[in-house]
C-alpha cells in the first residue's frame, strides 16, 4: 500500500468516526427533547335541565288506626275474621255472649209496659176529677193530686225508657264491628275468655290506601326548601317518590300536604308529611285478600323532587375532583394552560354536577386525562369522548333523573 492509499484510509476512518459521534449526539438530543403537552378531553359548560331532589329518611304511617276494645263485660263467643286480612267498615269482628243482655233488655221493657199501664189508669183518674169539678162534689185538691200522679208516672216512664235504650246499647255492644276499612292484626283474646272494657286492645286495624309518609327535615334545610319552592306553588311544586328498603324505586307518586307547627327540640328538625297511593299489587287467598307494597311503620327513603326541572350550569360528574379544601375542576385557560377552579356544587345527579359558583357558561372543563394535568401547565385540548357526550345528553333528556342530595335524620 502506497502513501496515497494510506492517507485515503485514514480519511475514511475519520469520516466514519465523525458520523458515529454525530449519530450519538442526535440520539442524546432526541432523548433530552421535552415531550409535547398532554392531550386532554374537554367539554364546554352549558345549561342543562335537572330535577331538583332531596333525600330524607322517612316512615310509612297509616292515616287511620283503630284499637278495637270491648265495651261490655261478657264471654267471647266467636271471632269472625282472619288475622292479617283486610276488612271493610261494618264487618262483624267479634260476637260476645248475648243472653244476659237480652234478658236485661226484656226486663227493662216490661217495666216500661207496667208503668205505661199505670199511666193509663192515672189519666182516667185525672179526667174523672176534672169532670167532677163541674158539680158540687168536685174538689180542686183531687184534680191537683191526679195531675201530679199522672206527671210522675210520665217521668218514670221516661226514665224506664232510658234504661231500655241503655240495655239495647249494651246488647248491641255484644257485636263488635270494624269502624274502618283496613288490614286487621292478630287477636289478643280467643273464644271462651271473658273480655271487659279494661281488657285492653283486642286487635288493631290500620287503613291501607292511601298511606302517609312522614320524614323529619332539619330547620336549615326546611328554610332552603321553602325559599326554593314557595314562589313556584308551595306544596304543589314538589312530588314525593319513595325508595324501598331493597333499593327499588316505588312506582307511585305522592304529594306533600302537611308541615308540622313545631320543631323537635332534641333533634332541631321539623316533620313533613305526604300522602301516597298504596294500591293492591296481588290478591292472595293465603293472606286473606290484597297484598300491598307499603306497610305501616315501614322505613323508606323519601325523594322530595321538584315538579318542573330547572336549568343549571352542568358538567360531567367525572370532571369534579376533591381534596381537603373541597371540590375543584380544571379548565383550559389562555394559551391552553390548565387552571384550577374551586367550585360549589348545587343539586346534582349521579352523572351531572350542577355548579353554582366557580366557573362560567362556556368554560372548557377538562373531563378526560385529568391524571396528567398540573395547574399552569400547557395542555393539548380536544373534544371529550363520545361516551361523555352521550351521557350528558341522556341525562339532559331525563331531566336529571331521580338522583339528589341526601339529607335529613332518622325519624
Amino acid at each position: 500500500m502506497n502513501g496515497t492509499e494510506r492517507a485515503l484510509g485514514r480519511t475514511a476512518g475519520l469520516l466514519v468516526s465523525a458520523g458515529l459521534v454525530l449519530a450519538g449526539i442526535s440520539a442524546v438530543d432526541a432523548q433530552m427533547a421535552p415531550p409535547g403537552p398532554p392531550a386532554v378531553g374537554v367539554i364546554e359548560t352549558i345549561k342543562r335541565p335537572i330535577t331538583e331532589s332531596n333525600e330524607f329518611l322517612g316512615r310509612i304511617e297509616a292515616p287511620n288506626r283503630v284499637n278495637v276494645v270491648a265495651r261490655v263485660t261478657a264471654f267471647l263467643d266467636k271471632r269472625n275474621f282472619v288475622e292479617g286480612a283486610e276488612v271493610k267498615a261494618g264487618d262483624l269482628l267479634y260476637q260476645l255472649e248475648r243472653g244476659p243482655f237480652e234478658a236485661d233488655l226484656a226486663a227493662k221493657k216490661a217495666q216500661v209496659a207496667q208503668l205505661q199501664a199505670t199511666l193509663v189508669n192515672a189519666k182516667l183518674t185525672t179526667q174523672r176529677a176534672q169532670t167532677l169539678m163541674s158539680g158540687p162534689a168536685g174538689q180542686q185538691s183531687n184534680v191537683d193530686a191526679a195531675v201530679a200522679n199522672q206527671q210522675s208516672l210520665e217521668a218514670q216512664i221516661q226514665a224506664a225508657q232510658a234504661q231500655v235504650d241503655l240495655s239495647q246499647i249494651n246488647l248491641d255492644y255484644t257485636e263488635i264491628h270494624s269502624p274502618i276499612d283496613g288490614r286487621i292484626g292478630r287477636t289478643a283474646v280467643t273464644e271462651g275468655n271473658v273480655v271487659t272494657p279494661s281488657s285492653g286492645t283486642l286487635t288493631t286495624i290500620v287503613s291501607q290506601d292511601p298511606m302517609y309518609v312522614t320524614f323529619p327535615v332539619s330547620v336549615r334545610e326546611a328554610l332552603t326548601l321553602r325559599q326554593r319552592y314557595i314562589t313556584r306553588g308551595g306544596f304543589k311544586a314538589v312530588v314525593i317518590r319513595l325508595r324501598m328498603p331493597d333499593g327499588r324505586l316505588y312506582d307511585k307518586v305522592g304529594e306533600l300536604n302537611f308541615v308540622n307547627n313545631t320543631i323537635a327540640q332534641n333533634t332541631d328538625t321539623i316533620t313533613l308529611r305526604g300522602t301516597i297511593p298504596n294500591p293492591t299489587i296481588y290478591t292472595s287467598a293465603e293472606t286473606g285478600g290484597a297484598v300491598r307494597e307499603l306497610t305501616d311503620n315501614e322505613f323508606v327513603t323519601v325523594l322530595l323532587q321538584g315538579v318542573e326541572p330547572v336549568d343549571v350550569l352542568a358538567i360531567p360528574r367525572a370532571a369534579v375532583l376533591s381534596d381537603q379544601e373541597g371540590e375543584y375542576v380544571y379548565v383550559v385557560g389562555a394559551d391552553n394552560k390548565a387552571e384550577q377552579r374551586r367550585i360549589k356544587l348545587g343539586q346534582s345527579t349521579s352523572t351531572i354536577a350542577a355548579v353554582t359558583s366557580g366557573i362560567s357558561l362556556g368554560d372548557k372543563v377538562i373531563v378526560e386525562g385529568l391524571q396528567k394535568v398540573r395547574p399552569g401547565e400547557v395542555v393539548a385540548p380536544g373534544p371529550a369522548s363520545a361516551l361523555i357526550q352521550s351521557s350528558m345528553k341522556a341525562s339532559a333528556e331525563d331531566n336529571g333523573g331521580a338522583g339528589g342530595q341526601k339529607s335529613g335524620a332518622n325519624p
